[in-house]
């Protein structure tokens, strides 16, 4: 697949609108474009887009990104350098320069490419990567598609727990001293806050963070639901059996739960990564993100390599001004090309060890 095929075929996925759950048009619009391109594809039975190329003797390599984006469209606009639309960053860019990569590769490929497009990775359920893990065998090794930066590697995200609580008290006059239901949730959400430990922020990796999501009720029935961003080794079953324990008569459910996730510089994924970003002239940049991706789920699974790659900004994620460097996007595609060149080698090596 040459430049312009590979900046046509992004140009017209970032085109189809496909909010979490509404996937089906650019699925099947991927499914021609993958056996265009030559590889063999399907859509599976949540609607994954899935496609294969090379001889089979030798190791498999998964490229995996999401298709579906937040349900807020903006409209497709190029520009001489840039196109506008939503999921250009978030993940329509690092999925259309894995369809490129693998394409480009060929039927020649010394073993099996995987490239797959997932449903519902914006929602809480990631159903496109959890029956991708229930389904298929453990790939040798993995790239998640989600925006890195061109010469940017993620090597691990933190995990998330979502969590709600619900809570009845009987009816009351306002003046009487009984705990109403809402001050219930209130404090609910302060022993939260205090079962996430002493530090706590967003911004590092290595704390944890927490967020209200929704605060509902009255005196008779209040509702709460927030979420913990989790780093590695968090203590996730000790702080909702604290909460529990604090609920009283409250309800505590565990909405969504999937552990944080990290590698190192020295995994074969991301030594292949750095240097096709180094082929092209660029610096490799090693990130933490401390948000969750489709490569915590598959981590939970796949003990292989793995890391997260692929063009564009992810400070555009979801924005309203929402686009991609049509350059970086191509140098976006090289690296890819030359790390599964570099892994396919590096892992068929290994196996003769």
């Amino acid at each position: 697949m040459n430049n312009d095929e590979a900046v046509e075929l992004l140009h017209r996925m970032i085109d189809i609108p496909s909010p979490s759950g509404r996937e089906a048009d650019v699925a099947d619009f991927l499914a021609h474009a993958l056996a265009g391109a030559g590889l063999r594809s399907r859509i599976d039975e949540v609607g994954n887009v899935v496609g294969e190329i090379g001889t089979g003797d030798g190791p498999t390599i998964a490229l995996i990104g999401h298709m579906d984006t937040v349900d807020d469209p903006i409209p497709t606009r190029a520009t001489g350098s840039r196109i506008y639309g939503r999921g250009a960053v978030d993940a329509k860019g690092p999925l259309a320069a894995m369809i490129a990569a693998a394409a480009t590769a060929g039927p020649q490929f010394p073993g099996t490419l995987i490239v797959a497009g997932v449903v519902e990775e914006e929602t809480p359920a990631s159903r496109g990567a959890m029956n991708v893990r229930r389904q298929w065998e453990s790939p040798d090794a993995l790239v998640i598609g989600e925006p890195s930066g061109w010469n940017g590697i993620v090597l691990g995200y933190k995990g998330k727990v979502d969590i709600a609580y619900k809570v009845h008290r009987a009816a009351t006059h306002p003046s009487n001293p009984v705990e109403k239901a809402v001050e219930a949730a209130a404090a609910f959400w302060t022993t939260a806050v205090e079962a996430a430990g002493p530090e706590r922020s967003h911004a590092a990796f290595d704390l944890p963070g927490i967020t209200l999501y929704e605060l509902t009720g009255d005196m008779v029935d209040a509702r709460l639901e927030l979420s913990y961003r989790t780093p590695p080794g968090f203590d996730i079953e000790g702080v909702v059996a604290r909460l529990r324990e604090a609920a009283d008569d409250g309800v505590v459910e565990v909405l969504n739960a999937v552990r944080a996730v990290r590698t190192t510089r020295r995994d074969p994924v991301v030594r292949s990564l750095t240097a096709g970003i180094r082929a092209r002239g660029g610096t490799p940049q090693p990130k933490l993100k401390t948000a969750t991706s489709d490569m915590n789920t598959l981590a939970e699974v796949w003990d292989i390599p793995m890391a997260t790659y692929g063009p564009g900004d992810s400070s555009l994620d979801h924005a309203e001004n929402e686009h991609i460097v049509i350059e970086e996007f191509l140098h976006g595609v090289g690296v890819l090309g030359t790390a599964i060149e570099e892994l396919s080698v590096v892992l068929k090596e290994k196996v003769r060890i």
